[in-house]
């Protein structure tokens, strides 16, 4: 699937695209402003992943991975639900070993990045759109309709020891941008960083987004219009909008987690313990 050698902090493996890890930012808000970064090779994020995706799961120590896509989009075999019956999952060889979480936010809804442009198509610039998009996600992800607790699932695997997660949807760049700019922005990283963290997944799905956009520009209310294609893929602005409207909405990302997400204070601690490390903690990691 992959075919295009990508550079740090992407992980290049077959069968996943938008593979990369989300630690190595400095921290730059709080008491431990400029002398901690997020710790590496803790919390990855991806697109889909094949069935031979596994071996590069295993090499990397991961024991979880997390999908949050709907039914729609996933199909249930193979997963264990969360909070909910269990059932003997049935998976490739090469997932031996590796425990596959289905965390749904959206329980019966297609959130492709396809998906999201056409529900979202009022919004011109595609700014707005991805802010509406965004907003449906951080509402889905916290209802308490939602008995899989997706962030609070993930917050709390996190929080119990610093060993390595995937978290996943389809394309590993809406659902899942989220979520990690959430744990980002709680971890003491600012805005700009977040953002550009955000726009790595223009790398990541370098090997897709011309399918995406062609795929877009064929829908009868942009009327082939490329350029509005384009801009309802990926873009910087969006995930600073974005923040700034979770500030706007909810106060901060802890607040939001907390009031919105369930996630206990004690939680949020134990993670940034796991999270945040002092810079010459991974000097040698470097």
């Amino acid at each position: 699937m992959t075919t295009t050698h990508l550079p740090p902090p992407f992980v290049n493996a077959p069968g996943i695209l938008n593979f990369r890890d989300a630690g190595g930012h400095l921290v730059t808000v709080g008491d431990r402003a400029g002398r901690a970064v997020v710790r590496r090779g803790v919390l990855f994020r991806s697109a889909e992943i094949g069935d031979k995706g596994g071996e590069a799961l295993r090499r990397l120590g991961i024991t979880r991975v997390f999908d949050l896509r709907s039914a729609m989009e996933a199909g249930t075999p193979g997963y264990r639900v969360a909070h909910g019956e269990t059932a003997a999952p049935v998976l490739p060889a090469s997932w031996t070993g590796i425990d596959r979480v289905w965390v749904p936010v959206f329980l019966d809804q297609d959130y492709s990045p396809e998906a999201i442009a056409i529900r979202f198509q009022k919004y011109s610039n595609g700014t707005e759109g991805f802010v509406a998009a965004y907003r449906s996600i951080l509402e889905a992800a916290g209802s308490p309709d939602n008995q899989c607790e997706p962030f609070r699932t993930i917050l709390e695997a996190l929080a119990s020891s610093p060993t390595p997660i995937l978290v996943h949807c389809s394309a590993g760049k809406d659902r899942t941008g989220v979520l990690v700019a959430l744990v980002l922005s709680l971890l003491g990283v600012d805005d700009d960083t977040i953002a550009a963290d955000f726009q790595l997944t223009e790398l990541g799905l370098a090997d897709v987004k011309a399918a995406i956009v062609s795929k877009l520009t064929k829908e009868p209310h942009l009327g082939g219009d490329r350029a509005k294609a384009e801009r309802m893929v990926t873009a910087s602005e969006s995930m600073l909008r974005t923040m700034a409207m979770i500030r706007d909405t909810y106060g901060s990302a802890e607040s939001y987690l907390v009031d919105h997400c369930r996630v206990s204070r004690e939680t949020l601690e134990k993670l940034r313990r796991n999270l945040v490390v002092e810079v010459d903690g991974v000097a040698g990691e470097e």
